[in-house]
């Protein structure tokens, strides 16, 4: 299983820092630490603490993906979906950032097919798919039609389990879409923070940084899918026993 970490850079998302991603890294005796971020502000961070604990940095860019990009933002929440792109190599993280650039310059923070195509190289570069946030989790439960083209490249899908009801639906949607197109797929789990019992912290990160709502409070925070605690690095670790 690849425990895939997200820092507090992306906004809302995590609560550990690169630090205490290294460090945990660290104590674990991690040899390489993956991690999936939404905006690049904390490579540069996150490549210094790889080299001063000496432990290999994957870094992979959590990004919109779309065929075409519409001016109807409604159009918009229905097409687009997540995708990672992983950097093999110094080369790969040059293209990621001409990628992210391209995305968030041109096109409201989604890259589209047609673009992504002209910036691929697969000696540098790898695509896989989230579990969460999938073209295939958003069709099977958003009604969504989201269409991908993969022409380019062999994309990894990654599974999780974090005990969520609809967790065991999507996993099957996926298992049968990678046998369909003779796609390989990973064990992953996606880690916000340490410990079970940081979840609440996490949960009142999630409330500040998101005020959209008025009536978001840490009793009813109003967030969809805020229902498990597993997304920590101490499940990680109950999993790899297991």
């Amino acid at each position: 299983m690849i425990p895939l970490f997200k820092s507090h850079y992306s906004i809302g998302r995590s609560i550990l820092r690169p630090n205490e991603i290294f460090e945990i890294a660290k104590e674990s005796n991690l040899d390489k630490v993956f991690l999936v971020e939404d905006s690049l502000v904390g490579f540069l961070e996150a490549d210094k603490e790889s080299k001063e604990k000496d432990i290999d940095l994957a870094f992979g860019l959590r990004i919109n993906a779309c065929n075409k990009v519409s001016n109807d933002k409604k159009e918009n929440e229905s097409c687009f979906h997540k995708i990672i792109i992983f950097a093999k190599d110094g080369e790969g993280c040059k293209l990621i950032n001409k990628i992210y650039s391209k995305a968030f310059c041109d096109n409201d923070g989604a890259i589209e097919f047609n673009n992504l195509k002209k910036f691929w190289n697969k000696d540098h570069l790898i695509l896989a798919v989230p579990f969460y946030d999938s073209f295939i989790f958003k069709n099977t439960l958003h009604f969504c039609s989201c269409i991908p083209d993969f022409s380019f490249c062999t994309p990894v899908f990654f599974l999780e389990n974090n005990y969520l009801p609809f967790d065991e639906i999507v996993r099957e949607k996926v298992l049968d879409y990678c046998k369909e197109n003779n796609y390989n797929t990973e064990e992953t789990k996606s880690i916000f923070y340490k410990d079970r019992e940081d979840f609440e912290a996490f949960q009142t990160y999630k409330c500040i940084t998101n005020r959209r709502f008025k009536q978001r409070t840490l009793s009813v925070p109003n967030f969809d899918h805020l229902s498990s605690s597993e997304f920590s690095f101490e499940s990680f670790l109950e999993h790899e026993v297991s």
